[in-house]
């Protein structure tokens, strides 16, 4: 998923997963019999303690379209690195196609500050304060992936100490 290498991948046993539509995209076919109505669905799941997932599905009808989106994210759930103050360790921004997404951590009680589309997948994650900006296409899919994408780049200062062979202390104090 996305490329990246470092992903934790989690199953969906045993956890409370919430879903939430991002989008439904009608399609169009024309054909010579006339146009044939589809619908596309992007969904985001997540158990707002850390492990989300994103599904597409198609289909005829928007119910099933959405249905399929939510079996296709419990198969792809992941865990991203959540504080225990509820933000994101350090900025890290993304770029997927032409989305460009931003993301910095906020002090507590500063809430989600994002656009509908981030905005979804943070508070799936269940980031609770979090600054962020979504640049270039407002495409919802490629926005998306973006965020997934600057989530999934995170680093715990444990695991940058341990790929760096120092002691936690020395992360901190340079």
């Amino acid at each position: 998923m996305l490329g990246l290498d470092n992903i934790e991948k989690v199953k969906p046993g045993g956890l409370e997963l919430k879903d939430r539509l991002v989008a439904v995209n009608r399609v169009t076919k024309v054909t010579k019999g006339g146009r044939a109505f589809g619908f596309s669905a992007i969904v985001v799941v997540g158990d707002e303690a850390g492990v989300i997932g994103f599904g597409l599905g198609k289909s005829k009808e928007v119910a099933t379209a959405i249905s399929k989106a939510v079996e296709d994210a419990k198969k792809n759930l992941v865990r991203v690195p959540v504080t225990k103050d509820g933000t994101i360790h350090h900025e890290v921004s993304a770029r997927y196609g032409g989305a460009d997404v931003f993301m910095r951590p906020a002090s507590h009680g500063t809430g989600v500050i994002a656009g509908n589309t981030v905005r979804i997948v943070v508070e799936s994650a269940g980031i609770k304060d979090i600054l962020t900006k979504s640049k270039g296409s407002s495409n919802p899919h490629n926005v998306v992936k973006a965020t997934f994408k600057a989530l999934l780049d995170i680093r715990t200062p444990e695991e940058i100490a341990r790929m760096r062979g120092v002691s936690l202390d020395k992360v901190f104090k340079h």
